[in-house]
C-alpha cells in the first residue's frame, strides 16, 4: 500500500472513530499531495519518495510553529501542534540516534578527507546521503562540533 492509499485509508479510519484531530492532518496531506499533482508539468501520482517528503515538510512546519507559539506563551497552541506532528511522523521513518549519525558522519568526513573549513561540502554530502533519517538542522550542528 502506497503512502498516499495509507493516507486516504487513515482518513476514513478516523472519520470511523471520530478522531478529529487525526482527521485533521490526514486531510491536510491529502490536500497537499493533491496541490502537488495538479501543479503544472507534474506527474499523475506521487511515488512513496515524494510523498514523505511532503511529509516531512509538514512535520518541520509543524514543529517551527510549535516553537513559535511556545515563544509566545501560548502552549494551548504549542501542544496542539506537537500533537500534529506526532500523527505526521508516523508515516516517517525513524530518525537514528546520535550515536549513529556520529558514525555516518565519521565515515562521510574521514571519506572526503574533510577539515574544519570543509564543513558545508560534509553537511551537504551527509544531507543527502541520510535524507530522511536525520533532519538538517541536527547534521549541520553535528558536523560543526565534529569538525570545530
Amino acid at each position: 500500500m502506497t503512502i498516499e492509499e495509507s493516507v486516504s485509508k487513515g482518513i476514513m479510519n478516523a472519520m470511523k472513530a471520530r478522531e478529529t484531530l487525526r482527521l485533521e492532518v490526514l486531510r491536510n496531506i491529502k490536500k497537499v499531495i493533491i496541490e502537488t499533482k495538479s501543479m503544472p508539468g507534474a506527474p499523475a501520482s506521487l511515488d512513496d519518495d515524494a510523498c514523505m517528503k511532503i511529509i516531512r515538510k509538514l512535520a518541520k512546519q509543524g514543529r517551527d510553529a510549535a516553537a513559535i507559539f511556545l515563544q509566545q506563551g501560548r502552549a494551548d497552541l504549542h501542544a496542539h501542534e506537537l500533537e500534529q506532528v506526532a500523527v505526521l511522523e508516523e508515516f516517517l521513518p525513524a530518525q537514528i540516534d546520535d550515536e549513529a549519525l556520529a558514525t555516518a558522519l565519521r565515515e562521510i568526513i574521514a571519506r572526503v578527507n574533510a577539515s574544519a573549513t570543509d564543513a558545508g561540502k560534509v553537511t551537504g554530502i551527509a544531507n543527502r546521503e541520510l535524507a530522511g533519517k536525520a533532519d538538517g538542522k541536527r547534521i549541520a550542528n553535528k558536523v560543526k562540533e565534529m569538525l570545530g
